[in-house]
């Protein structure tokens, strides 16, 4: 009887393919977990902030540091984040992340109620941020290297998709953890921390490492001009556009960037591969990422103010609001995975451009339809999500397989630095956008109402300050019988404030569209390996390099 070896091979090959499967599962579960604390605490924190405030007695310009300090802090250590896990290896610095920035949410939840309250609390937010921005990348480049290129599109649209989704959770968990204890918002980080770092273990996801002299100049410049401008872009706010100094914040960051750039060139081993941004595809990916991330991030904010203040919703009920959004974007970095692996990210990001902008464009023009609240605006808040849903798994997937296997993370530092960067322009320039017109709006409908221009500006003040919700932070600002009425007329204001800014996301996505049409290039990715090391090309459209310099061992692998 003959024996066909293959056929005793057969069980075998198909038991070590679903183990196989079932390891790239388990690492993408615990990733997830790893890092959806930093997506939840980006909306958890703007949630509670009034009761922060008012528990620490904080000044205006604290409670902006809460928030901000902790963005400024992850553009600003994001690329020396991707560099680490390259070099020190990304089970390593995701580790290190992790307990710094759980360690940093125990102490932000136990800050004293006294005369250091302040310090203590923006200290530690921004301590929290650096930790963020070290786990964020070696936790995305365990998850690419988990999965082969005709897979990654699947898995990073689950990766982005649930932990995109889990932003929506920070005001929801915000609301109702805010009614037991404002420290608890800060204390929920551990129990999750604990999980992420169990499943770490038992996936035993592999320790990547390409060990190289560090760019410690390059690490100080960079992080210096991504805070001076990020710091200026924040506190134009509050220094006011026409402040010098305002101004002398950006141009000095930008000035410095460009030295970064130039400075990174000339380095043998740099903490950024800037010559990666002559290649076209890379650029055009990351530019599109810029562009989404203006509109993506401040959207949060945006909306969870505009229901609590012009719908006149509870905190939690705010988290809910956005949940709408995420059903759609959700379902839509479905789509944009399986795209993304049959045809390439291009067409799901021309595709998602479009939704998006018809989304935003229709979901604005009902914004002003209070009484129909979310009646009148759900189906087009959908398709916005699937829009951005479409769009942010591909593009970002794209940019990362072009960097070599030994720098995912340093190309993952990359597109977060700017993604990062682009939602604090979004968050400054958007909101100076709806603080400006709110100004206006309100004076112009109190004063139908025959108040006298400080006084609208008053009583804006302390309805924004108190974050909406009711007409009791009108209690002292208003006549007994005129509070409903001035009310009413407070939320129409916003209303149109509001919708403004979602007009201006709208135009931003037809950025996308013209990004995504005229700069990606198309066809789908696999890889290759060039000189030892992977390599990603298109299966058509990019030159494949000359046969001579493929090898076809791929590297050794530290663990």
């Amino acid at each position: 009887m003959r024996v066909n070896f293959l056929d005793l091979l057969t069980p075998w090959i198909s038991f070590t393919d679903m183990a196989e499967k079932k390891s790239g599962a388990l690492v993408l579960v615990a990733m997830i977990f790893a890092v959806s604390m930093t997506f939840i605490d980006q909306t958890i924190v703007s949630i509670s902030v009034p009761n922060i405030q008012q528990h620490l007695g904080l000044s205006e310009t604290g409670v902006q540091w809460i928030v901000s300090g902790y963005l400024l802090a992850m553009a600003a250590i994001f690329a020396l984040g991707g560099k680490l896990a390259d070099v020190v290896g990304h089970r390593t610095m995701l580790v290190v992340g992790i307990l710094i920035f759980t360690v940093c949410s125990a102490l932000c939840g136990a800050t004293p109620e006294t005369d250091i309250a302040e310090a203590w609390i923006i200290a530690f937010r921004l301590i929290q941020g650096a930790g963020a921005a070290i786990m964020f990348p070696a936790a995305l480049a365990i998850t690419i290297s988990a999965f082969p290129i005709d897979k990654r599109g699947r898995a990073l649209a689950v990766f982005f998709g649930i932990t995109g989704a889990l932003t929506s959770v920070g005001p929801i968990a915000g609301g109702y953890l805010t009614e037991w204890t404002w420290r608890s918002i800060f204390w929920i980080n551990i129990p999750i921390a604990i999980i992420s770092l169990v499943l770490i273990w038992l996936s035993k996801p592999r320790n990547k490492k390409n060990p190289q002299p560090l760019d410690i100049r390059g690490a100080v410049i960079i992080a210096l001009g991504m805070g001076l401008s990020v710091l200026g872009f924040q506190q134009s706010a509050i220094w006011g556009w026409d402040n010098p100094l305002t101004w002398i914040c950006i141009v000095a960051g930008i000035v410095i960037l460009v030295a970064f750039f130039v400075f990174e060139n000339r380095q043998e081993f740099p903490l950024m591969r800037v010559s990666i941004f002559r290649e076209r595809a890379f650029t055009a990916d990351n530019l599109a990422l810029f562009f989404l991330s203006i509109a993506f991030v401040p959207l949060f904010f945006f909306a969870s103010m505009y229901s609590q203040i012009a719908l006149g919703w509870d905190a939690s009920d705010a988290g809910l609001f956005l949940l709408v959004f995420f059903g759609g974007f959700v379902v839509g970095s479905q789509w944009g995975g399986r795209i993304l692996d049959s045809k390439g990210a291009k067409p799901a990001a021309i595709v998602g451009a479009i939704l998006g902008a018809v989304g935003f464009f229709l979901w604005a023009g009902q914004m002003t339809d209070i009484d129909a609240g979310l009646g009148g605006q759900w189906i087009y808040m959908v398709m916005a999500g699937a829009g951005v849903g479409l769009m942010l798994g591909p593009v970002s997937t794209d940019a990362i397989n072009r960097a070599p296997n030994t720098s995912y993370g340093e190309a993952t530092g990359i597109t977060q630095t700017v993604r990062n960067y682009a939602a604090a322009f979004g968050l400054a320039v958007l909101g100076t956008i709806l603080t400006t017109q709110n100004r206006a709006n309100v004076e112009d409908k109190l004063g139908q109402l025959g108040l006298p221009k400080a006084k609208a500006d008053e009583i804006a003040h302390a309805m924004t300050s108190a974050g909406g919700g009711n007409s009791d932070a009108l209690s002292g600002h208003a006549s007994s019988g005129s509070v409903e009425q001035v009310y009413h007329a407070l939320q129409d204001a916003f209303a149109h404030s509001t919708q403004t800014v979602f007009y201006v996301m709208a135009g931003v996505m037809v950025a996308c569209y013209v990004v995504a049409h005229f700069g990606m290039v198309g066809g789908k990715m696999k890889e290759i390996v060039i000189d030892g090391d992977e390599a990603p090309t298109e299966v058509a459209g990019d030159t494949v390099p000359d046969p001579g310099d493929v090898s076809t061992e791929a590297p050794a692998e530290a663990s």
